[in-house]
Parts: structure tokens; sequence; C-alpha cells
């Protein structure tokens, strides 16, 4: 047959914009799918992963567990009840390390931490017994918690505890303290401990009584109503916090505390915009524990920062963790602060990314962009871009701006290391000198060797 004049013809053309502007410039019509290689080094790891007969059915399972998943708030109480956590051994966000390679910010929460439980009297004190080796650490997520920023939690801090009755699974997060010169973001001085301690001897108890009284609160409805008023879940949680607070106050009022605790509880939680992220992440780690331990499954079930490393989990690699370097955030800083006083990132609210909120619905919360150094073009771009990452939706967390389209969910690591294009993460950045404080806020992602490192992993459970 042949070929008619050049106008009849259309061409595809993949990874090869030369070659499109070559056709284009003679009339002739292009169709340009976009393409690009895999991340170099992992074209044997991903061929066998692709090839794996187990992989598509798995993901959808995963899918499938990890939109399904319930999250209710049953309790507040201290952490040595909730998680069996005695003194002396503290949880820190992100994959595991040692006290020689703690950053800033997790050694100054730790020292607080410390003189907090009484096991020092002196922040000086308490960074000497840590010298020492007197104390023990595990990160939160090996005790089914999970902790923001430095992610520290010591016997006697109170819990959030998170019950999802789908798979009987439970998740504890501790109380957020709020912004600045917090214990999470490395601060211990005397007004941070003393805060701490107001929260240990009247909030955690006056929230216990109020949930003992309402009953489990549903905390995936109020995400999924707060994510359609403006909050992503992660920088932004505010009318997420009022949704919650509404829910807590006839409690509270009948209650029979003290007048003044009580005005004081409110004040507190509707001054801190930021107090339902801590249950914002619970949640979301039971939704992804929920897809975890599927064999063939390449979802990405942790993403989690100590702020020395970043470490991912993957629902078909069981509990193995897969690291890379953490990365400073770009982004907004606070007063006078810059790139040189940040610490690479740090947390575990991340986690609420790898569930699909966080920058995976960006989109939904512009007010927030110009808060992390963006602009709403790029936040909607963003979430765009997340679908290409993702095995799926979540229908029950829809964006208005998107018609309605569910978030994209399911990190899949075939996906990753085939376009090249790294998850977003919306954080906060924590002085990189103990004791500072919180120093701004940004957008980060992970670094790539953790996908690479997971994908060799994968590759390797592969049935020939």
């Amino acid at each position: 047959m042949t070929p008619g004049p050049a106008a009849d013809l259309t061409v595809v053309t993949a990874g090869a914009q030369m070659f499109a502007d070559a056709l284009n410039s003679q009339g002739v019509a292009t169709v340009d799918v976009a393409w690009t290689p895999p991340v170099a080094g992992t074209e044997d790891a991903l061929t066998a992963v692709m090839l794996d007969r187990r992989r598509v059915g798995a993901n959808a399972k995963a899918l499938t567990a990890m939109t399904s998943a319930g999250a209710a708030l049953v309790d507040v109480r201290p952490a040595h009840a909730a998680l069996d956590l005695e003194p002396g051994h503290f949880l820190h966000a992100g994959p595991p390390l040692t006290w020689d390679r703690m950053p800033g910010p997790l050694r100054g929460a730790l020292i607080g931490a410390v003189v907090y439980e009484g096991l020092a009297d002196t922040a000086e004190q308490a960074e000497a017994r840590l010298d020492a080796g007197k104390f023990t650490f595990e990160p939160a997520h090996h005790r089914g918690a999970v902790g923001p920023m430095a992610g520290v939690v010591s016997s006697s801090m109170w819990m959030f505890e998170l019950h999802d009755e789908t798979t009987d699974h439970t998740a504890c997060c501790s109380l957020n303290e709020g912004l600045g010169k917090v214990l999470r973001y490395g601060a211990y001085s005397p007004e941070v401990i003393t805060r701490l301690r107001w929260m240990g001897d009247v909030l955690g108890p006056a929230l216990q009584t109020a949930t003992r009284v309402t009953g489990p609160i549903d905390i995936v409805a109020i995400i999924a109503q707060m994510i359609q008023m403006g909050d992503e879940g992660h920088n932004r949680n505010r009318a997420g916090t009022l949704m919650l607070l509404k829910e807590w106050l006839p409690a509270l009022i009948q209650s029979g505390l003290p007048t003044g605790d009580i005005a004081d509880v409110v004040a507190f939680v509707s001054g801190n915009d930021h107090f339902f992220l801590n249950l914002v992440m619970p949640a979301c780690k039971l939704m992804t524990v929920a897809a975890s331990g599927i064999p063939g499954s390449t979802v990405v079930t942790t993403m989690a920062r100590n702020g020395t490393d970043f470490g991912i989990q993957v629902s078909g690699l069981a509990d193995e963790w897969f690291t890379g370097p953490a990365q400073v955030a770009d982004g907004l800083y606070l007063g006078n602060y810059g790139p040189a006083d940040a610490n690479p990132d740090i947390g575990d609210s991340a986690i609420t990314e790898t569930a699909g909120i966080g920058g995976f619905a960006m989109a939904t919360a512009p007010a927030i962009v110009r808060f992390v150094g963006g602009s709403v073009s790029d936040a909607l771009a963003t979430t765009r871009r997340m679908y290409d990452l993702c095995v799926g939706e979540n229908p029950r967390w829809a964006l208005p701006i998107m018609d309605f389209r569910g978030t994209p969910t399911g990190i899949d690591v075939t996906s990753v290391l085939r376009t090249g294009q790294l998850p977003q993460i919306n954080t906060g950045m924590a002085g990189r000198v103990a004791g500072v404080g919180q120093v701004g806020a940004g957008l980060v992602s992970p670094p790539m060797r953790c996908f690479e490192r997971a994908a060799e992993a994968l590759a390797r459970r592969v049935s020939p």
C-alpha cells in the first residue's frame, strides 16, 4: 500500500522530542507520549519485578485493604499503658539508628524526654547519661506507633489510641504540643518541660475523660470532611482540629473537671491548628498496616525519617527497611533562619503521604502552598503527578477541585523507578542544632536509593 501525503499521517512519538519537532516542522501530525527511561541501574531488578505474576493482583489487594481500613479514636492513655513502654526506653521517628548517628533535633528531644521523665535533673546530666548508653531506643513504627518530627515517646507521655475494627489493629501517637519551641522539634528548655508536664497532668486526663464518655470517634470520616474543607492532612489540619473539638466539647463541659482546666484544654486545642495531625498519622498508619505483608505487592507501606536516614517499607517485604540519606526540605524559613540552620528531613508524618494525603492532596489545600513555598498551580500539578506513582485512588477522600476524584493512593515502587518521579512530602523543618526548635516548613522527597534497594529485594523474592 502506497503511503499518502504527510497530511494523512499521524505519528506517535515517545521520549523523542527532537524527532517530534522535526515531523511537526514538515506538517506531520504527532501524538507525543510522555516517557522517560527507568532509573539507571535498576533495569534488571525492575524487569524481574514487573514480570512477577503476583504483582498486579497483590497490589489490587493492598489498595483494597488500604482504602477499606477504619480508624476510630477509642482511648487516650499514657504510653506505658498503651504501648507497654518501660521507663528508660524511648521511641523515635524513622528507621532504626544509634545515639552516635542521631541528629541535633532527635538528640534534643531525647534530652528533654529524659528530664521530663525525671531520669536526670538537668539537660547536661541527661546528655551525659545518653552519651554513656544508659537508655535504649526503638523506632515508633516497631510498636505500632508514629511520632511527628523527632517522634520521641517516653513512658509517661499520653497517647491517642486508634483502632481499626476491620483488621483489629491498633495505632498510637503522642499528643501534639503546637509549633515553635517544642520537644518534637528538638527543643528542651524549661518552658518545653513545663508544657509537657501540663499535658500529662491536665490535657491527657481531660481528653481521656471526654473520649471515654463520647465513645469511639470516627477519624477517617473527619479526614474525609477536612479534605473537602481545605486541609491536606499534613501541614494543614485546621478544619480537622475544630471538628474533633466539637466531638469532645459536650463531654468536657459535663465532665465535672475544674472549669479552669476545661477552659485551658479548649484554648490549647483550638489554638493549635496542628493538633489533629497526631490523629491523622495513626489513622494513616492503620491504613498502611492493613496493606502490609502481601506477597508480591510493590506498594509502599511506610515512609519515615529520623533526621539522618530516610526509610521506606514495602507490602511484599514485611518489615524490612530500605534507606538512603535524608534530604533538607526546600521551603520557607522563620525569622532569620536559612538553609544552613535546617536539619535534614525528620519525622513519621510522611505516613500521611504514604496513605494518599498530605503532599498527595495538595490540590485541595491552596491556602497552604505559600506556607510550604509553592503556588496553586504547583499544588495541582503535584497531585496530578502523584497519580502516576500510585496503583489507585481512595474514593473516601475526594478532592473537589479534581471533580471529586479520590486522592492518589498506594505508592508503587515500580512506578517510581519507571518514571523517575519521587513522592512529594509536605514537612516542617527542625533546627540542625539541638534545642533550637522549628526553623521553617517546605517540600521534600525521599532519596531514590530507597526505591532502588526495595526493587532489588523484591526481585530476589520473585520465583523463577
